[in-house]
């Protein structure tokens, strides 16, 4: 037996439940920007202008508002895991970028930050063993 199973016998039922919340949270939060439709891209995509990038705002709200909507459903169900946690890094850093710019007080900028740090140690944990990721990844037996 591994002393990690000893220590941390309910690690990946932990993983789960964490990538089950933040997962469906994510989905909550992306699906009423992704349904609002271009009204509400373009001022969302606007945030790349603190990056240089002017051009196109409503593909940037559209691409920011299903990469948190379906984020969220990657990250619930395991599948493409560490490409979603990368994706979802860049997109935290951008929305922190933007409460910072607009002088907002750490308090409202934190949880982007906090997001953005908890994928970032995503990407090295993993998604655990009860995620499609594992399932798939599993050698077949033929």
């Amino acid at each position: 037996m591994k002393i990690a199973a000893l220590y941390y016998p309910h690690f990946h039922q932990g993983v789960l439940l964490l990538r089950l919340g933040i997962g469906i949270s994510f989905m909550c939060h992306g699906w009423p920007k992704l349904a609002a439709g271009p009204e509400l891209w373009e001022p969302l995509g606007g945030a790349m202008g603190i990056w240089g990038i002017h051009f196109a705002p409503v593909f940037w709200g559209f691409i920011g508002s299903l990469a948190e909507f379906a984020g969220g459903l990657l990250l619930a169900l395991g599948l493409f895991f560490r490409p979603t946690c990368i994706l979802l890094v860049i997109q935290m850093i951008v929305a922190t970028s933007s409460h910072v710019s607009q002088g907002q007080s750490f308090s409202e900028y934190s949880h982007a930050l906090e997001m953005a740090i908890l994928f970032f140690c995503w990407l090295f944990i993993g998604p655990g063993k009860y995620s499609l990721d594992a399932r798939l990844s599993k050698p077949t037996h033929t």
